[in-house]
């Protein structure tokens, strides 16, 4: 596979090592790259560096070289809203965000594709937001010669489905917020709920259609609902009314709307008391008291996937038990840190 002959017997050949040059005070690197194919142009330079002698490529039948299988396994695995530019670098490319949005892995795939074990991808985790350019993955084939059969095999796992990755875009919402409690709507408390929404909101570059205050009833909860929606809302979003007081009614309420595919409680501190539903095929997220005092809540990792176009279940809730207890540090450095990062 790797073969020494003479400077003037490489040309046309490919390098099998880098070849450093040196010059005081000036510049120190790579003269020529692994990979560099060797031109007549080439042959001073490379004595003057002192090389009689090169290592070159001399692949066996059935073989590809690093970059080549590389660039064969990122195009597989960018899906829609990734790609790649420039070239490999030692059979190693960097993946990135085409657009802003959130980073959908296919983490089952990725493992198979993984364990093929002379291949491999790093990647971000999914339900990520990310912003165009960011990067997403690395992939990069490992020896500096492989079988094809086994880029082969890397190729189809990463383009089954949808491929690995993709970054799906946001929708920008229309908000309906609906603040509830006799508590606020009676004027006992000012309500602190409003700002910490409209800011969530306009994160994401959705904006809130009107923010409605009600008392805890069934009926004017459900009227407020779709009235909401009459009037243009294609997303709702709950404050107070969701913990197990007979008072709270606003999960009663949004039912007797006509809510349907409800889930309340999640496995996630902060926000157990979460609730998801569908009202008309509108989503509805419910933010339980814990919204008010925690920076970062389970609506804060749902609410991505809601405007990426998922659909949750109750086992989507389930899942992110693992990794969904916030550790509630001084200074929080979400999402720079492990809450809501296993799925």
């Amino acid at each position: 596979m790797v073969q020494m002959v003479r400077v003037e017997e490489a040309i046309g050949q490919p390098l099998a090592h880098d070849i450093t040059e040196i010059r005081p005070g000036e510049f120190k690197g790579p003269a020529f790259r692994r990979g560099h194919i060797v031109e007549s142009r080439d042959v001073n330079h490379l004595r003057r560096l002192g090389k009689d002698h090169l290592y070159i490529l001399k692949l066996e039948p059935g073989q590809m070289h690093e970059d080549e299988a590389a660039v064969a396994i990122a195009n597989a695995l960018c899906g829609e809203g990734v790609g790649w530019s420039g070239e490999p670098r030692e059979g190693k490319i960097s993946l990135k965000a085409t657009r802003d949005g959130l980073l959908k892995v296919d983490v089952d795939a990725l493992t198979r594709f993984n364990e093929l074990g002379e291949v491999m991808c790093a990647t971000r985790h999914t339900n990520s937001t990310v912003a165009m350019g960011d990067q997403v993955a690395a992939t990069r084939a490992i020896p500096l010669f492989i079988d094809r059969p086994i880029v082969e095999e890397a190729v189809r796992i990463a383009k089954q489905n949808q491929r690995v990755l993709r970054v799906l875009p946001f929708r920008q919402p229309k908000v309906g917020l609906m603040i509830t409690g006799n508590e606020v709507f009676y004027g006992r408390i000012e309500d602190k709920f409003e700002p910490i929404i409209r800011k969530k909101v306009e994160a994401y570059k959705g904006t809130v259609l009107d923010a409605v205050f009600l008392p805890d009833d069934d009926q004017r909860i459900a009227e407020s609902a779709l009235d909401l929606i009459a009037r243009g809302a294609d997303l709702l979003i709950t404050t107070g009314g969701m913990s197990v007081d007979p008072d709270d009614r606003t999960r009663f309420g949004l039912l007797k709307a006509g809510a349907q595919d409800m889930i309340y409680g999640s496995a996630v501190l902060p926000g157990a008391m979460f609730m998801a539903a569908n009202l008309l095929d509108i989503p509805v997220l419910g933010i339980p008291a814990c919204g008010l005092f925690a920076p970062v809540t389970v609506f804060d990792l749902i609410y991505p996937r809601i405007l990426a176009g998922d659909r949750i279940t109750r086992k989507d809730i389930a899942k992110i038990g693992h990794g969904g207890l916030c550790l509630k540090c001084d200074t929080c450095r979400y999402p720079s840190c492990p809450f809501g990062k296993a799925y």
